[in-house]
């Protein structure tokens, strides 16, 4: 039994046919173009695609679309556009499909000036954008930091009488959080409402990620709250951004509560969430606590990396536990954890504030310390403290 679920296995039945003197057919010929573009076989479509013309028939719009959008998903912009040139010489002309298409690419391609140059040509053909054109054409805008371009694309959008669906609005809400345009970002979510849509999950989280990075944690725990009463979940990336934005407002025993009930929710902290939280626990000379969260650090899996060592060195170090602080070294080094210049700045000046030269020589003998500008002025603090001392004397 022939096994027709191959498209080349179709193709090479379905030539067969044709040698045996059954009439061609463009559509037939469409259908494997567009089943060998969406695995990839660009070559065999285009192989394919050649065979229209030998054929005796007229490539349609929808055969040179199938293949510019084969083109497009594999990156070869290039191609794709000499096919419309093709396409052009052939007077064949290009749709709104073909546009939105190329556009699509180019902005995956951050070739946003190219996009825009090409949604302008579409226009002048009299071609209406669709949601999908608008759509491509506002997510590569809000991506490449062009925000302002975006919101008028998405005016114009509305004055065509186009809805935007969730997805649109979730990605302009995002676009105007990162430039800290929390004002018409709420804006937006009103309009969400007003279009009788409910913000999901990746809108909250959005708006909290944003309100966090921006120092606005009061509007952060607001939209949690309101997340909450929806039944609607955080995620690790809306936990992470209250733990962050906790631990920036100096809310650490809030910030591990946070923390506690990400774990319990069963989301998996990442090495920086659980840094965070010691760092913040350090600053305050809490330690023994950031020991703690080390330990269940390891525990839930993570093996720590040099800045999560560095942390715990800092704080041992601003308490003048430098013996604890030279232990803590070595257990890096056991653990195959390669110290940087910070562990080592962190430690020099760590043994200056603290008078432990003859510990200080003995790290720089042991670690090979090339000292920066932080190291030199340590170093030259402590000297000049020892001059002091022996005019006293």
């Amino acid at each position: 039994m022939i096994k027709t679920s191959s498209p080349l296995v179709a193709w090479r039945f379905y030539l067969e046919i044709l040698d045996s003197g059954y009439p061609a057919n463009v559509y037939n010929f469409n259908l494997l173009i567009n089943r060998l573009c969406k695995e990839g076989k660009i070559t065999d479509a285009h192989m394919v695609f050649d065979e229209i013309a030998k054929k005796g028939l007229r490539p349609t719009v929808v055969s040179f679309n199938t293949l510019i959008n084969g083109h497009c998903k594999l990156g070869n912009l290039e191609e794709s556009f000499r096919l419309k040139m093709v396409m052009e010489k052939n007077r064949i002309f290009p749709d709104v499909f073909t546009y939105s298409v190329l556009i699509n690419g180019l902005c995956k391609d951050f070739r946003l000036d190219d996009a825009n140059k090409l949604f302008a040509e579409m226009c002048e053909r009299d071609l209406e954008p669709n949601d999908v054109t608008f759509t491509t054409l506002i997510r590569g805008q809000s991506k490449s930091g062009r925000i302002d371009l975006a919101m008028e694309n998405y005016q114009q959008m509305l004055r065509k009488g186009l809805k935007p669906d969730l997805i649109l609005y979730n990605t302009l809400i995002n676009g105007l959080c990162k430039v800290g345009d929390f004002e018409e970002a709420r804006k937006l979510v009103d309009e969400v409402h007003k279009r009788r849509m409910k913000p999901d999950k990746i809108t909250y989280t959005i708006l909290i990620d944003g309100y966090c990075k921006e120092g606005d944690l009061e509007s952060a725990l607001e939209i949690r709250k309101v997340m909450l009463k929806e039944g609607i979940e955080l995620d690790n990336v809306a936990f992470t951004a209250l733990i962050s934005g906790l631990c920036k407002e100096g809310k650490i025993n809030d910030a591990e509560k946070t923390l506690r009930e990400m774990l319990k929710a069963g989301l998996k902290p990442d090495d920086m969430t659980y840094t965070m939280v010691m760092d913040g626990y350090c600053k305050k000379g809490d330690v023994k606590t950031g020991f703690k969260l080390l330990k269940e650090m390891q525990s839930d899996g993570h093996v720590p990396g040099v800045i999560t060592y560095n942390v715990l060195m800092n704080g041992l170090c601003k308490q003048g536990q430098m013996k604890n602080a030279n232990m803590l070294l070595d257990a890096m080094l056991n653990l195959g954890v390669v110290p940087d210049d910070i562990t080592y700045n962190i430690l020099l000046e760590g043994h200056c504030k603290h008078g432990n030269l003859k510990d200080l020589h003995k790290v720089k003998s042991e670690i090979g310390l090339v000292a920066d500008y932080a190291s030199y002025k340590s170093l030259l603090n402590e000297l000049s403290r020892d001059s002091k001392d022996f005019r006293k004397r």
